[in-house]
C-alpha cells in the first residue's frame, strides 16, 4: 500500500480518534512531487475536515517501501486504484479530493471508476488538454528519456511550465522532490504520457455528476485555456476560479488564496 498520513479535524473532542462527523479531504500531488507540497494547506483544512495526504507510488515515503513492488506498466487506472486501496483500508465512505497538475488526472480517473467515493473534485493546475508546446515537450521527453539524466529533463519541463520569476518557488519545490525519484521510476511515470491524449479527450467530453472546482493560475498558459472551454460546456457541475499573478502550482504560489477559495467552496456546497 502507498504511504499516507492522517490529520484529524482540530475540533475533534478526542484527538486520538478520527471525528466521524467531519468530512474527509484527500490530497493528491502530481508527478515528481510528494505529499510535502501540501504543507501550507494542512492547518487551514484541518480546522474543518479530516485530512488525508498520499504519496503516490515511487514518490515521497512510498519510494523505498514499494521500490520493487510495482513492476507492471503504470496506468492511470492502476495509480487511481492505489488511492482507492488506502480509502478502503481507512474505511472512508467518501471524500473530497484535491489534486494538483497530474494529480488532477488521477482524481478524475478515480471518479470515473468509483464515483460513489468522490464527494467533489478540486482540481488545481488541472490538465485537460495538451497544447502544441506540451506535445513538443512530451516528444522531446520520449526521445531523450533513456539518454539524459531524468533530472535534466525534469528541470527543463519545470522551467517551460513555470517560466516566470514568481514561479521560482514552485519550480524549486518540485525539482527538489523530483531528486528523490529513481531514473527508472521517472521513466515509468513519463510513459503515462502515451495514454494521456485519449483519456483527456474523454474527460473533456463527459461531464460527471460530481461538483468540480477548477483553481487555475492566471499565468498557467499551457493549461488554463482548455479548462475555460470545459467549464463552459460542463455547466451543471463545473466552476472555475482564476488566481491572479499565479502560475501552474497554485497551492504553493498563492496558498492563502487557494485555501480560502477551496475551504469556502466546500463549506458552502456541503
Amino acid at each position: 500500500m502507498i504511504s499516507y498520513t492522517i490529520y484529524q479535524a482540530e475540533s475533534a473532542e478526542d484527538i486520538s480518534q478520527i471525528n466521524p462527523e467531519k468530512q474527509w479531504v484527500t490530497f493528491v500531488h502530481g508527478a515528481g512531487g510528494s505529499s510535502s507540497i501540501w504543507f501550507k494547506q494542512i492547518r487551514a483544512f484541518q480546522k474543518h475536515f479530516n485530512v488525508l495526504l498520499l504519496d503516490l507510488r515511487g514518490h515521497g515515503n512510498s519510494n523505498q517501501q514499494i521500490k520493487t513492488a510495482f513492476k507492471q506498466k503504470y496506468t492511470f487506472k492502476s495509480i487511481a486504484t492505489d488511492v482507492i486501496e488506502v480509502i478502503n483500508h481507512l474505511q472512508i465512505e467518501s471524500s473530497h479530493f484535491v489534486g494538483i497538475s497530474l494529480g488532477s488526472i488521477i482524481i478524475r480517473q478515480l471518479a470515473e471508476m468509483h464515483p460513489e467515493k468522490v464527494k467533489s473534485m478540486i482540481l488545481g493546475g488541472a490538465i485537460l488538454k495538451m497544447n502544441f508546446r506540451s506535445q513538443i515537450l512530451m516528444r522531446l521527453g520520449n526521445l531523450f528519456k533513456y539518454v539524459l539524466p531524468y533530472l535534466i529533463l525534469y528541470k527543463f519541463f519545470a522551467f517551460v511550465i513555470m517560466p516566470k520569476k514568481n514561479h521560482k518557488k514552485s519550480r524549486l519545490l518540485f525539482i527538489n522532490e523530483a531528486k528523490k525519484l529513481y531514473q527508472k521510476e521517472f521513466i515509468k511515470w513519463f510513459k503515462l504520457t502515451a495514454e494521456i491524449n485519449p483519456i483527456l479527450r474523454w474527460f473533456r467530453q463527459v461531464e460527471l455528476e460530481i461538483p468540480t472546482l477548477y483553481v487555475m493560475g492566471e499565468e498557467d498558459y499551457m493549461f488554463l485555456p482548455a479548462v475555460r472551454e470545459v467549464v463552459k460546456r460542463h455547466v451543471k457541475t463545473a466552476e472555475l476560479f482564476v488566481v491572479e499573478n499565479c502560475g501552474h502550482v497554485v497551492n504553493v504560489e498563492q496558498p492563502m488564496i487557494f485555501n480560502e477559495t477551496v475551504v469556502n467552496y466546500l463549506k458552502e456546497k456541503f
